[in-house]
C-alpha cells in the first residue's frame, strides 16, 4: 500500500495479504449549496419539452401513455410527474449514468403494488442500447445501457422509477471507476450517529489522500462516493473495499459492522462495501427512490451533511438545486486518483 499517511494505511495493509496501492489523490473540491429541507411540500415539476398530443402527452420524442397514472401517494406522484422530472434531471443525471450498464426498479401499478428489479433488455425502446457482457463463466449475456434523455424518458414511460449503474463504464467494462459505500444504519438509530459514520467514513478516506463525494441515498443513510481512473481489476477494487469497511468495524466495533446480516448490525451502520463487485449496482445520482415521498439520491457538499437528512430531497428540491448551476460535485470527473496492482 502506498500511501503517505501511516494511520489509516498501514490498517489496511495488515487487514489484508493484497500489495494494491494508492496514487495520491487531488484536493477534495468544496462547494456551498442551499439546503433542502427535510419534509419540504415543493410543487411538482414543470413539464420540460413536452407536447400535448391527440393520443397523449409527447416528452422529448418519447409519446407516454397513461399519464395521470399516481405512482406514489402522499405525496401524490403521477407517471406525468415521473417523465417530466427525469426529463428535466437527465442534465445531471447522465454524467453518472450514461454509458454505464443499468439494473433499474420498474413499478407498473405504483409503488403500493410490486415493483420488479430489471437487468436485462427487452424488446427493442428508443435510446437503450443493448450490450453483451460475458458472464463470470464466459456465458454471453444480455445487459443495457442508455446515452441520452431520450433512453432516460423511454425508462421513464416504461414506468421505470430507480436508475442503478454498474461501478464501471461500458468502454473499461472491466476497469472500475466509480466505488460506493452505503451506510446502512440499524433501526433506531439517530441521525446524528449515522452522520457521524459518514465523518469517520470520510476521515479515514482523507487519510489515504482519497477524494470522496457524498449524496443521501433517498433512505436511511448516506452514500459515499469515491472516483478513480479505471485501472485496476474488479478483484482488486472490491478487495479494497472490503478492506475500508474491515478497519472500520476494527477501529470502531461500538459503531460499525462489515456483515450484512441484520442479526450483527444491532445498534450499529453496516458499511456496505459489497456494491463493489462485478455485476453489483448502486443508485445513481439524481434518481428517485420507489420508497413512499418519491424522495431523491441527491449529490451534497461536505458542508451540507449536518443539515440535509437522508430523505430530505424531493424531485422540486432536486431539480432547483440542478437550476441553480452550483455541482456540489463539482470536479468529480476531474480527480486523478488510482487504485494499482503491483
Amino acid at each position: 500500500m502506498t500511501t503517505e499517511n501511516t494511520g489509516a494505511a498501514h490498517a489496511l495493509a495488515e487487514s489484508s495479504d493484497s500489495k494494491n496501492g494508492l496514487e495520491r489523490a487531488s484536493d477534495p473540491p468544496s462547494s456551498k449549496r442551499r439546503a433542502a429541507e427535510p419534509g419540504e411540500r415543493s410543487p411538482r415539476p414543470k413539464s420540460p419539452r413536452g407536447t400535448a398530443a391527440t393520443d397523449g402527452l409527447v416528452v422529448d420524442g418519447v409519446r407516454i401513455t397513461s399519464p395521470d397514472k399516481l405512482l406514489f401517494t402522499d405525496p401524490d406522484v403521477t407517471k406525468a410527474d415521473v417523465v417530466r422530472y427525469y426529463a428535466q434531471a437527465a442534465e445531471a443525471l447522465l454524467p453518472y449514468a450514461s454509458g454505464r450498464i443499468l439494473s433499474i426498479v420498474r413499478c407498473p401499478r405504483g409503488i403500493e403494488s410490486a415493483c420488479f428489479f430489471k437487468k436485462h433488455p427487452g424488446p427493442g425502446a428508443a435510446g437503450v442500447v443493448t450490450v453483451t457482457v460475458p458472464s463470470s463463466d464466459g456465458t454471453p449475456e444480455e445487459y443495457f445501457y442508455v446515452d441520452d434523455v431520450r433512453g432516460i424518458v423511454t425508462e421513464a414511460q416504461m414506468d421505470t422509477l430507480e436508475f442503478h449503474v454498474w461501478g464501471s463504464r461500458v468502454e473499461t467494462l472491466e476497469q472500475p471507476d466509480m466505488m460506493v459505500f452505503d451506510l446502512d444504519p440499524d433501526e433506531g438509530l439517530g441521525l446524528e450517529q449515522i452522520r457521524q459514520g459518514v465523518r469517520d467514513l470520510k476521515g479515514m478516506l482523507d487519510e489515504l489522500s482519497l477524494t470522496s463525494f457524498l449524496k443521501t441515498s433517498g433512505g436511511k443513510g448516506y452514500h459515499v462516493v469515491v472516483p478513480f481512473e479505471p485501472s485496476a481489476s474488479w478483484e482488486a477494487f472490491h478487495s479494497f473495499a472490503r478492506r475500508i469497511a474491515d478497519v472500520m468495524a476494527q477501529r470502531w466495533p461500538d459503531r460499525y459492522t462489515n456483515n450484512i446480516r441484520k442479526a450483527k448490525r444491532k445498534g450499529r451502520i453496516f458499511i456496505d462495501w459489497q456494491r463493489n463487485g462485478r455485476g453489483a449496482t448502486s443508485i445513481a445520482p439524481y434518481s428517485l427512490r420507489a420508497r413512499h415521498g418519491a424522495r431523491v439520491s441527491t449529490p451534497l457538499s461536505w458542508d451540507e451533511l449536518g443539515h440535509v437528512a437522508p430523505d430530505a430531497v424531493t424531485m422540486a428540491d432536486a431539480l432547483e438545486r440542478i437550476g441553480s448551476h452550483s455541482d456540489p460535485w463539482k470536479g468529480f470527473f476531474d480527480v486523478e486518483q488510482a487504485l494499482k496492482q503491483s
